[in-house]
């Protein structure tokens, strides 16, 4: 049940609106970034085919639109790939809804349709992808301090400086060091962004790229956030040959038809690359030392919470 008079009340709180102003301005400041970098901007792709298949491809919200079976966007990876043909760089602010866990409401962190920065560069390594998302989270940071005043100031906070390069883990040592639930471990006990790289392959997708000199072992990384933000961005180098895509998508049990428009994409050749995405409420939430990230945006829809 929707209480309107709780919804409008939540629309004019201060501390909605600074951080709703405060996002505003982190768009502008990853946009004029980005495109001083040379990245075009892409409008995001709504509906699709095909999306990301995430942990369970069979979650895939489907619409019937002319007779054909869409998907809605769980995000842009395999569009990213294919448009790579068109240009070297690419960013987009895309609209993704990933259905969570209903127990996943409580987490603060979750929300089952948000915005992603997501962008990808022709024939890149993963070196170069942290580098610039280094480069990308330090200018971030220095710009915040300097024009956002007034609303760090409501919201009480004082943001490090992000000095790179930022340290790194591997997953192993991760899950060695801090257990099952290393994440948010590893962020409550760093002060500084953590790099968390090379995940066994069959933690992460089948688009991710194995290593060839270490098989098992995918040239990936995600980028923590400190003071138990968890997870700032996920990404790095992307499978690109054909038989090795068709061998991965079998690997982890699903039927190759699912994906057999982006099979045919590569088998007439995608381009080396590697790239990232990140949470734009995310980003907000840890910026304005936000507890819960329904915060961070009008009109939050949490997991098994039904809203507007």
């Amino acid at each position: 049940m929707i209480e309107i008079k709780s919804y409008i009340e939540q629309l004019k709180s201060k501390r909605l609106c600074l951080a709703v102003s405060l996002q505003t301005k982190l768009i502008s400041i990853i946009r004029e970034f980005l495109v001083k970098e040379g990245f075009k901007e892409l409008l995001p792709v709504i509906i699709s085919p095909i999306t990301d298949p995430l942990a369970d491809y069979r979650l895939r919200g489907e619409v019937d639109c002319y007779g054909f079976k869409y998907q809605i966007t769980k995000s842009m990876i395999f569009h990213k790939q294919i448009a790579l043909h068109a240009f070297p760089e690419i960013f987009c602010l895309s609209p993704n809804v990933r259905i969570e866990p209903a127990e996943r409401k409580t987490t603060g962190r979750h929300l089952i349709e948000f915005v992603q920065l997501d962008l990808e560069v022709r024939e890149a390594s993963r070196e170069e992808i942290i580098g610039l998302g280094e480069r990308l989270f330090s200018n971030l940071i220095t710009r915040v301090k300097d024009t956002c005043r007034e609303e760090m100031k409501f919201f009480g906070r004082q943001l490090p400086d992000f000095i790179p390069p930022f340290p790194r883990i591997s997953y192993q040592e991760a899950v060695t060091s801090y257990g099952e639930n290393f994440e948010l471990v590893l962020s409550r006990d760093v002060s500084q962004p953590v790099w968390l790289v090379d995940f066994p392959l069959e933690v992460r997708e089948f688009y991710d790229r194995e290593d060839a000199g270490r098989p098992g072992m995918l040239v990936d990384m995600d980028l923590i956030y400190p003071e138990g933000f968890g997870e700032a961005l996920s990404g790095g180098e992307r499978e690109y040959e054909y038989e090795k895509i068709k061998n991965r998508i079998l690997r982890k049990g699903i039927n190759l038809e699912t994906y057999d428009l982006y099979l045919k994409f590569a088998e007439r050749g995608l381009y080396p690359s590697a790239g990232f995405g990140f949470g734009i409420e995310r980003l907000t939430r840890y910026i304005c030392g936000l507890p819960d990230i329904a915060d961070t945006r009008l009109f939050a829809k949490k997991p098994g919470v039904y809203s507007l």
